[in-house]
Order: C-alpha cells, then sequence, then structure tokens
C-alpha cells in the first residue's frame, strides 16, 4: 500500500534577527530531550548499538579473559597478567587498562548494554501508542484512492439495496472470525474488518522482552558471580568468598561407571556453612545442584588432592588441608597444586606424576615440592620430595604429605539477574508467536447506492501474511456468489 505522509513544520516563536552574525544560537531542554528522543528511537542507533555488542563479544573470544573472581585477587591478577606477556608484550597493560581480559564486566560492555535498552524501550514507548490507536479506534473510512492501489481490492456490482449488501459483507467476515465496525454517510457505508487485532503488539512484547533479558545480564553482571573451578577436597573445608559468608565441606565424593569403563554418576556428599554455622548439607550430582538462597552449587568436575600439613619453624601449623592438584603441567606429565602461605610470604606447589606417568623423581606415596617467594615469578627458593607421612623441612618451613585423597570439582554461582532472563525468554516466545501465528488482518469496503443497485469496493492490506491473499480471494467469490449469483465469478 502506498501512504503519503503529510508533515507541517511545529510554528516556533520568534527568536529576532534571522543574521546568524547578529543572533545568538541557544539550545533549549526541549530541543536537548526532542534530539536524545529521536537518537533512541532511530533504527540505526539501535543497529550501531547491536553492532558494537557484537565487536566487544568478538574481542572477549579473541582475547583471554581473566577467570572469574581473579581481578578481586591482589596477588593472584598480577601473577596471571605477567603470563600473558609473552603472548600480547607491550600490549598487556594497556589491555588490562582498557578492561578488554574481562570484557563482559567492563564499563564499554555495560555502557552499550543499557544504551540498547533505553533505545529498545524508547522504541517500544514510540511504537505503542499506534498500536493501540490501530486497535481500539482503528480507521474506518477509506477513499477511493485506497481502493485503486489497495494490494488485495476487488468491485462488486451488485443489483440489492446497499443495506443488504452490508448484511452479506458482515456475514461474510464474521465467518472468518473478523470484528466489523460500520459508518454510514448518507448513501455511502464503510465498512471496517480486522482480525487478530492484538497481533502487532507482539514486537513490542519481543522488545521488551530483550530489556528484561538485557536487564538480567546487567544485573547478573553486576552483582553476580560464576566460580566455575572450585575445587573442594574430601575432608576440607573451602570458603566460596564473593562476600557471601560461605564455605563448603565436602564429606565424601563417589564416582561409578558403566561395564564399558564409561562414567555413569559422580556423587559429592556436601555441608554448606555460613558464617561457620551449618545451613544446609545435601548429596549433589551433575543434574541435581544444591541451592541456597540465590547461590546454587553445582557438580561439575573431580580430581586427585593431597593432604598436606606445614608447620613454621616454631611448630605452629600454618596450613592444614587438602590441596587440590587441579592442573597439568606443560608436558602433561604431572599434577600440580597450589599452596598460598601469607603469614610468612611464600607460595609452595605441590607436584605429583599423573594418572598413567611415571616420574623416577616422584615414586609412589611421594609428592614433590617447590617454595617460592609470593608474587615471584623467578626460580623456585627450595624443592624436595617428600613421602608420605614423613615431615621434611623445605625453606624453613615443616611440610608433611599426609595421603591422597579426592577433590570434587564445583561450580558455585549466584545470578540475580536470571529471573529477568528466564521473564524476558517467555515474553520473546510470546511475542515471536503472536507475530508469527496470529497476524492482524483489516480489510476494508465502500458501499454506495447506484442506480438498480450498489457498486461495493472491498480492499486489504497484507504484510508478511501469505496465506490472507487466498482467503481474501475466496471471501471475494463468496461475496460476488451471495449478491450477484454464480455468472459474476
Amino acid at each position: 500500500m502506498t501512504q503519503t505522509v503529510r508533515t507541517q513544520a511545529i510554528p516556533r516563536a520568534d527568536r529576532g534577527p534571522t543574521d546568524d552574525l547578529d543572533a545568538g544560537r541557544t539550545v533549549s531542554p526541549a530541543d536537548i530531550r526532542e534530539r536524545l528522543w529521536h537518537f533512541f528511537i532511530s533504527m540505526r542507533t539501535g543497529l550501531a548499538l547491536m553492532l558494537g555488542l557484537a565487536v566487544l563479544g568478538l574481542i572477549g573470544t579473541l582475547l583471554v579473559q581473566a577467570p572469574e573472581g581473579l581481578k578481586s585477587d591482589p596477588q593472584a591478577y598480577p601473577a596471571w597478567l605477567e603470563s600473558l606477556r609473552p603472548r600480547y608484550g607491550g600490549w598487556t597493560g594497556v589491555l588490562d587498562a582498557l578492561g578488554l581480559f574481562s570484557i563482559f564486566s567492563s564499563i564499554w560492555f555495560r555502557g552499550i548494554v543499557m544504551l540498547l535498552t533505553t533505545s529498545v524501550l524508547a522504541c517500544s514507548v514510540n511504537r505503542a501508542p499506534h498500536l493501540w490507536k490501530q486497535a481500539v479506534h482503528p480507521r474506518t473510512n477509506m477513499s477511493e484512492t485506497f481502493f485503486a492501489h489497495a494490494p488485495l481490492s476487488a468491485s462488486i456490482a451488485a443489483p440489492t439495496h446497499p443495506d443488504a449488501a452490508l448484511a452479506e459483507i458482515q456475514a461474510a467476515f464474521r465467518a472468518r472470525h473478523f470484528r466489523t465496525i460500520v459508518k454510514g454517510d448518507g448513501d455511502t457505508i464503510h465498512l471496517y474488518a480486522d482480525r487478530f487485532r492484538w497481533g502487532p503488539f507482539g514486537t513490542v512484547i519481543a522488545h521488551l522482552s530483550l530489556i528484561f533479558i538485557l536487564a538480567g545480564a546487567l544485573i547478573g553482571t553486576a552483582w553476580g558471580f560464576r566460580n566455575t573451578g572450585l575445587a573442594v577436597p574430601v575432608g576440607s573445608r573451602v570458603d566460596v568468598g564473593y562476600g557471601t559468608g560461605l564455605s563448603i565441606e565436602a564429606k565424601s565424593f563417589t564416582d561409578s561407571y558403566y561395564p564399558n569403563g564409561s562414567p555413569s554418576d559422580f556423587t559429592s556428599d556436601l555441608v554448606l556453612y555460613r558464617d561457620g554455622a551449618q545451613i544446609d548439607a545435601a548429596t549433589i550430582r551433575v543434574n541435581q545442584p544444591l541451592r541456597a538462597g540465590d547461590v546454587t552449587v553445582y557438580q561439575s568436575f573431580y580430581g586427585a588432592a593431597a593432604a598436606m600439613k606445614v608447620a613454621d619453624p616454631t611448630g605452629t601449623v600454618v596450613f592444614e588441608r587438602g590441596v587440590p592438584l587441579e592442573w597439568t603441567s606443560s608436558d602433561g606429565k604431572h599434577r600440580v597444586g597450589q599452596i598460598i602461605l601469607p603469614d610468612v610470604g611464600l607460595t609452595a606447589y605441590v607436584i605429583g606424576a599423573a594418572s598413567g606417568e611415571v616420574d623416577p623423581q616422584i615414586k609412589p606415596g611421594q609428592m614433590g615440592i617447590e617454595v617460592y617467594t609470593s608474587g615471584s615469578e623467578g626460580s623456585p627458593i627450595a624443592t624436595g620430595v617428600i613421602s608420605q607421612g614423613q615431615p621434611a623441612k623445605i625453606a624453613g618451613l615443616d611440610f608433611t604429605f599426609v595421603r591422597e585423597r579426592q577433590f570434587t570439582g564445583l561450580i558455585v554461582a549466584r545470578d540475580p539477574g536470571a529471573v529477568f532472563v528466564w521473564i524476558g525468554a517467555s515474553l520473546l516466545v510470546f511475542g515471536i508467536s503472536l507475530v508469527f501465528f496470529f497476524p492482524s488482518r483489516r480489510a476494508w469496503a465502500l458501499i454506495r447506492r447506484r442506480p438498480g443497485g450498489s457498486s461495493i469496493q472491498v480492499g486489504a492490506v497484507v504484510r508478511h501474511d501469505v496465506s490472507f491473499e487466498a482467503d481474501f480471494k475466496r471471501l471475494v467469490d463468496e461475496l460476488k456468489l451471495a449478491l450477484t449469483g454464480p455468472s459474476a465469478i
């Protein structure tokens, strides 16, 4: 359908001289609001912001991203950055300053998400009044020009009175579940018919769903966390961190396998504490997490651990718990775990032979120890190999390998924005369903008295609704049969 839109300039008060050299240019708050409004409802703005998100997502894919929670560790994060320097060279500090190693929690990502959310909301607010008017107060009178150029149109000359013709047309539309509105104008009768008049609101609902999804993502990155690698040795208690006050103790871990050797089930018996007081206990599996308020604990992986005890020269125990051997050496032959000793400014690495590997220096029942000054990237200040149950002095500390254990690997997450994402996803499905399964159909009829009967013009617009064209043709054929007889078809 061809539409002619006439615009009229908004009258403005006389601002005095027209010569820009003589008159100072001022911008009123109303002008600023109007420009901002047009900026946010512009399709170009939306496309540019979505492109910006895509670019940031690409950067996040190409650049190594800091593990969750690492940036808050003042000791571990600088060491992690140094490990990237061989790859990125002098750009490492620049990329870090720009926040590109944590792109999805950076100010750039959050800023674009907020701008896109505002743009989507503005577009929805801008479109909704038009759709409401179209659904509740539709235009019923159409001119001859419309019927001459409508995508779907037909003319019928009927030897019946206009009122009789109107009754037949209404019956035909109502048989197809159309709403009809009739307005008379002397010898001219206008009829408007529509079906699924609320269908176009599916686009608004879909836009609003994006707001919920984007808001949920923003809330999740701002106030949530997701630790995908919390290793808890059996018999030990590990703090969750992130200001939750939670800690998790692993009582046991069990893994079972099918006869062909493939894993069948992993279970962890966990006890959850808050500020030292037990608040829950459960056996979790891969698809059966433990939930405590807004924090969820998932079973993820498992591996070997070493129960270690470390004492200072005075005999004071500075470390006593399991050490997950969760890392693998670059040659794949060793399992490695870490002991951080902040009280003495040292970091120790516990090293064992990987499964299926043999190291003549580290025999079964032994663990290798390497001690470094915390924050140092140089060589170890002391090394040694210790046997199970036999204390050994390394770097002035007494290290004891108590026994080998297992650890359970957990994912611990808090996502306060998840409920918004689920609401948004539901609204998105609902909105898309309205648009595609309940397409709005609108048609008009113009009935005029003529000598010997009536002249009838029927027209309709169609958008992304192929089946309406065939249905419109059948409706016209029915009207011709009812109004003029079989010879008119």
